[in-house]
């Protein structure tokens, strides 16, 4: 079977992208059909929870506990980074030369992603130099220490994966639908729809873990608007979990298949395909803001860094407003209106 996991970072700030992650991996599937099992306990060889390991594996967890303090002795970004890249070059099928920023989110990019808006950026435009908080060689490490794990459990990582919406795209889309709750669904769905069309051609089927989505605690309505084409059937709704089976009939192309889509509170805590999803999301995002610090820091050197939520970002709007004036960025280019 196939499982994944989503989540996002960066549905509350006012500067930067909207950042969906997707991880999906393929595992045996469990007896009688249930859901999956562990993937923590399965690949305990490389992968914990702890970023304080003994025997130094690798870190996953919800983003927000593995992000460090900016003002801290290491890096913030040093777990988010030891953590996606293994998994990310286990799905592209070598270790990779993840060098600069460049390469890695051309590498996390989905098909979804409009590339226009964000070459319209100047600060798209110039690569920065990765790693950012750990060296070339302790990942090198990290990829292989994850490599053997899969290797004896038979487990493969399918995709790791960022969708990420830059201010100018979703302020247009703001426009016509003005809810960035069914703006952040939509983003979810796109990637529901990728794990269930991959696992359909490879002749399985798919268990997909969200955490829930703006405190809802039914999602059927916006299942049926996002899949009209399948039919559902609610497996459980209850204050945790609200779970569905989504069937889709055989057609020219493509063979019938399932998947179930799985809603809970605390989804990051539960499934590790979603906490990666954080945090690949998370590292998507510092990456797209680390690029619009380095930029506005080239043209007005006093100004420091932000990573784009409301207050700090208004204070650094205030500093750079005058500068993006002159070079021509538009206001829509840099600031959320949801």
């Amino acid at each position: 079977m196939i499982y994944a996991g989503i989540d996002e970072a960066g549905y509350g700030p006012l500067l930067g992208p909207l950042c969906v992650g997707c991880t999906a991996f393929e595992v045996p599937t469990p007896a009688g059909g249930d859901g999956p099992g562990c993937l923590w306990k399965a690949l305990a060889g490389a992968v914990c929870r702890s970023p304080a390991d003994r025997r130094r594996r690798i870190a996953v967890d919800d983003s927000k506990r593995l992000k460090g303090a900016r003002d801290g002795a290491a890096h913030p970004l040093r777990h988010l980074e030891r953590g996606v890249i293994p998994f990310l070059a286990a799905a592209h099928g070598h270790a990779g030369d993840w060098s600069s920023d460049d390469a890695l989110l051309a590498a996390l990019a989905t098909p979804g992603d409009q590339h226009a808006p964000r070459a319209a950026v100047p600060w798209h435009r110039d690569a920065l130099e990765l790693p950012v908080g750990n060296n070339a060689v302790a990942l090198r490490i990290a990829v292989a220490m994850l490599r053997t794990a899969l290797s004896r459990t038979g487990i493969a990582v399918r995709a790791v994966g960022v969708r990420a919406m830059e201010p100018a795209e979703l302020n247009a889309l703001a426009a016509r639908i003005g809810n960035k709750a069914t703006i952040n669904f939509m983003l979810a769905a796109e990637h529901i729809e990728r794990v269930r069309t991959a696992a359909a051609r490879a002749g399985t089927w798919a268990w997909i873990a969200l955490d829930r989505q703006g405190g809802r605690t039914t999602y059927l309505d916006q299942l049926r608007t996002s899949f009209p084409d399948a039919s559902l059937a609610v497996l459980e709704e209850s204050d945790e979990t609200a779970r569905y089976r989504l069937e889709w009939r055989s057609t020219q192309g493509q063979v019938a298949h399932h998947a179930v889509v799985s809603f809970e509170l605390g989804g990051e805590e539960r499934n590790l395909p979603v906490a990666l999803a954080s945090m690949a999301a998370k590292f998507a995002r510092e990456l797209h803001m680390r690029r619009l610090n380095a930029f506005f820091a080239r043209h007005v050197p006093d100004v420091a860094p932000t990573a784009g939520y409301v207050m700090d970002g208004r204070r650094f709007l205030e500093a750079v407003g005058p500068t993006a004036k002159r070079l021509g960025i538009e206001e829509s280019a840099l600031v959320r209106c949801l």
